[in-house]
């Protein structure tokens, strides 16, 4: 697993570039180009299980699905923030990407420290250290894992 570390106000255009929007929409399309201006390394170094750590305004800009999309089609287990820009954090969950707001575990991250995400206990472990979140919502996690909203709608209306 990498642990992946970015600062305060990464916005949408960083995690997806814009000029891409209506040239890119499915996951073997948009990959190659997440984080292409801020972190090159990011698309051919992503695994699945990999976490990202970053700041403050995660995923401000311009509402576009591809951005979350992307992460969770990357194989990203969770974004683990100090706060997230209210527009992407609808977007994630429509596309079941975990985000959590953490910022002390955010904080306390250092590179050599290894992390564990306890998603039911709502407890991230950094190094020696144990930071509680506040445990999602049942229908948010169901969402995520059907594998986004469109998934988890199908699937609920399967069973009527």
């Amino acid at each position: 697993m990498n642990i992946w570390r970015y600062g305060d106000d990464i916005n949408t255009d960083m995690l997806f570039p814009g000029k891409y929007t209506y040239t890119c929409s499915t996951l073997n399309e948009i990959k190659p180009h997440l984080f292409e201006d801020l972190d090159p390394e990011f698309a051919a170094g992503v695994q699945t299980g990999d976490i990202i750590f970053a700041g403050k305004n995660f995923g401000c800009g311009s509402s576009r699905e591809q951005p979350a999309l992307g992460l969770r089609g990357a194989g990203i287990e969770a974004v683990i923030a100090i706060s997230f820009a209210r527009i992407f954090y609808r977007a994630a969950i429509n596309q079941g990407l975990l985000l959590i707001e953490c910022p002390d575990a955010v904080m306390a991250y250092q590179p050599e420290d290894n992390v564990t995400l306890q998603l039911e206990a709502g407890t991230i472990s950094v190094g020696n250290q144990k930071f509680s979140f506040p445990t999602l919502p049942d229908e948010i996690l169901a969402i995520r894992d059907a594998g986004g909203l469109l998934e988890y709608t199908r699937e609920k209306l399967k069973l009527r």
